[in-house]
């Protein structure tokens, strides 16, 4: 038996290792560490001990890593709002020697941002007798910190020879785990064994519907209810619900699912108070294994530490194919299957899945002149491609600033108005992944089959950063599905960042709410001028053509402005700067829509110019053919049955949808290419290199 003192890494970083054993069996420390062999690392994650609290409510979200050599070769789910996590994981891990210990790593997840470091620990593997189960306690420590006590992990492994095994499988196994930065996305590296892989089985279809009969949480014996989902790593917020017990959402989102055999949503509710910690109001979840494929399933769910019920509408479906290969492996090159996908998006077949818009494939080659992240000069990149919420990685290259990926990316496009982002990190083995650069093509923009050199941005798509990423799209879709696509609401991301007070931001907002307000007033002084017959042609034309057709609509917010409770000056603080962010998103929101009615007539997207003239065409000779009050008549029937022919719709205003598919001026900036430096032409370094 080994003594739990002696247990040190090869680093020489201080652990301490507690071991239960037999004292029957041999020592691996008896194995030349030159042995040609593999051997077989199986471990079981089991729990964590008073762990380190990493976020503002006193808790985490622990994670584990395991990495042997500088490679991740596992990584744990992440347990939510706990010190004392309970994993029960299996691991099974090929080593082809044993003189790197095993690294592991804790992290507290937070999405969107970086993960916090929670503490590591190393085991020695020579150490370890074979083919015997050990207990292990690690103790984790901060190497900038190493007073800090950051609590324990409990593992159980049983190291084994195996004899006979190529070293090839050993790397194999290896590089089956990606490591997937702030993202969190475990996605399995492209193996000879299969041609693709695919990143999730199915998507889950869910519904939010309603609340009944929550609790009060507010003085005045109401609430401010929202909903927050989470499955896995993904996460989805409703919208905020003002002052009532029994609110209706009536919001559609999708999530993917990663598991054969489905997974567990945790549903969590919860009153939103300004300026202070949001109330909770309950939880509940939902199985997906327990519920059938292809049927969608009406839930009335029990709040659990709380009151009241939430009502869902929950579907599992099959997913299209969202895959990520070798250059190698290419679709569209494949003769017989480039006939097959187009003839899945033509003309012909208009009505068969309305959500499959088209198919996107995106190539990415390789980038050149990269900013060095690292103190050597040089970066470890990698590449993550997105397209709404679907997420694919590539491998990283080592350091390296003109790396070469050479990957294949697939997607299936939901919704043509789509903007495909494309982001370079460095990889960081102590800290989350370094921003590099990134680009943003909406997917209207793409000429297909083009390579083309796209220069990287900055993290707000505003100007320039170091360095070119080469790109190869392509992109087929069926134009009446994309059409009909664009007057039902956009698809919204799972978590949406959080709008931060920038006075920067509120002043660009206040001169674009600005220009429009003075194209409102240019607008409204030229048609006075129509009814001062300053200029008669004009005049008499404008009393021949216009019809006036006024609406008012008067909406009344009631407002209390009188507060029981008192609050204290750092509440103040943050009541004041919800506000500002308040009115900073409201001139956001009402800039961004007088661009967006510019934007149409302006040809800026002539897809959706061309639309708008279709559609107003089409209703010209509508209106021609068919007299007004019956339209009327048939608008209102449908408007009053709705309800009744489908309880749990979401309404939906098809002029706005419409209106949110056009491109603001800020988004037209941030989508506009910028020309590469010549130098970077692929024509002109083959001409240095022959030189």
């Amino acid at each position: 038996m080994l003594d739990s003192c002696k247990l040190k890494s090869a680093c020489n970083l201080p652990f301490i290792c507690n071991k239960k054993i037999s004292t029957a069996g041999t020592s691996n420390a008896e194995v030349p560490l030159a042995d040609p062999g593999m051997y077989q690392l199986d471990i079981t994650l089991r729990r964590g001990q008073s762990l380190a609290a990493r976020d503002r409510g006193g808790t985490s979200d622990p994670y584990v890593k395991f990495k042997i050599g500088g490679k991740e070769v596992f990584r744990s789910k992440i347990i939510h709002k706990n010190l004392n996590p309970v994993w029960e994981e299996k691991a099974c891990i090929l080593v082809d020697h044993l003189r790197e210990p095993l690294y592991i790593k804790v992290f507290d997840y937070d999405f969107g941002l970086q993960d916090d470091f929670m503490g590591s620990a190393f085991l020695d593997l020579t150490q370890l007798e074979l083919n015997r189960p050990t207990d292990v306690t690690l103790t984790l420590k901060d190497p900038h910190y190493p007073d800090h006590d950051l609590g324990i992990i409990l593992l159980s492994v049983i190291l084994t020879p195996k004899e006979g095994e190529s070293r090839d499988v050993t790397m194999l196994m290896r590089k089956s785990w990606k490591r997937s930065s702030k993202f969190q996305t475990q996605s399995l590296r492209l193996s000879d064994l299969h041609r693709k892989s695919h990143l999730w089985r199915g998507i889950v279809s869910i519904t939010l519907i309603e609340g009944r009969d929550l609790k009060a949480m507010d003085s005045n014996g109401l609430s401010d209810p929202y909903v927050k989902f989470r499955l896995g790593h993904q996460k989805y917020k409703s919208k905020i619900m003002p002052k009532t017990l029994n609110p209706q959402w009536r919001e559609q989102f999708d999530f993917h699912l990663y598991e054969e055999r489905g997974g567990i949503i945790d549903i969590t509710a919860w009153d939103k108070d300004a300026g202070k910690r949001d109330d909770f109001i309950g939880r509940c979840q939902v199985d997906l294994s327990a519920l059938s494929r292809e049927q969608t399933h009406k839930l009335e769910l029990q709040l659990e530490e709380g009151e009241g019920h939430l009502v869902l509408l929950v579907t599992l479906t099959a997913s299209a194919t969202v895959s990520i290969s070798d250059l190698s492996v290419n679709s569209l090159e494949d003769r017989k299957e480039r006939e097959e996908i187009l003839k899945r998006y033509s003309p012909l077949r208009i009505f068969h899945n309305l959500k499959d818009v088209g198919f996107l494939q995106v190539k990415v080659i390789r980038a050149e002149g990269l900013m060095a992240a690292d103190v050597t000069g040089k970066s470890d990149p990698f590449c993550v491609v997105e397209l709404n919420n679907d997420r694919l990685l590539t491998h990283t290259v080592y350091k390296n600033l003109n790396p070469e990926w050479n990957k294949v990316f697939t997607f299936n496009i939901k919704d043509i108005h789509s903007v495909l982002e494309v982001t370079v990190y460095d990889e960081d083995r102590d800290r989350s992944a370094d921003f590099l650069g990134k680009v943003a093509i909406p997917l209207l923009s793409i000429q297909n089959g083009e390579q083309k050199a796209y220069v990287l941005k900055n993290k707000q798509l505003t100007g320039p950063t170091k360095g070119v990423i080469y790109l190869e799209i392509d992109v087929i879709f069926n134009a009446v599905k994309a059409s009909l696509r664009t007057l039902i609401p956009k698809e919204q991301k799972y978590i949406e960042e959080e709008n931060r007070l920038s006075k920067q931001l509120l002043l660009r907002n206040f001169i674009r709410m600005k220009r429009c307000v003075m194209v409102l007033v240019n607008a409204a002084y030229y048609v006075n001028s129509c009814f001062d017959w300053d200029s008669p042609p004009r005049s008499l034309a404008a009393f021949v053509v216009v019809e006036d057709m006024l609406e008012d609509e008067e909406e009344e917010d009631d407002k209390d402005d009188k507060d029981s409770e008192k609050k204290g000056f750092i509440n103040k603080i943050y009541a004041i700067q919800e506000v500002c962010v308040s009115v900073q998103n409201i001139l956001d929101e009402v800039a961004s829509f007088g661009e967006r009615i510019k934007n149409t007539f302006n040809w800026t997207v002539p897809f959706l110019s061309w639309l708008a003239i279709v559609a107003l065409c089409v209703f010209t000779v509508i209106l021609y053919c068919i007299p007004l009050r019956y339209i009327v008549l048939v608008w209102g029937i449908n408007k009053f049955t709705k309800k009744l022919r489908s309880p749990y719709a979401i309404d939906n205003n098809e002029l706005l949808d419409f209106l949110s598919r056009v491109p603001s001026d800020v988004q037209v900036v941030q989508y506009q290419e910028l020309k590469p430096d010549p130098s970077h032409s692929p024509y002109k370094r083959k001409k240095n290199n022959l030189g």
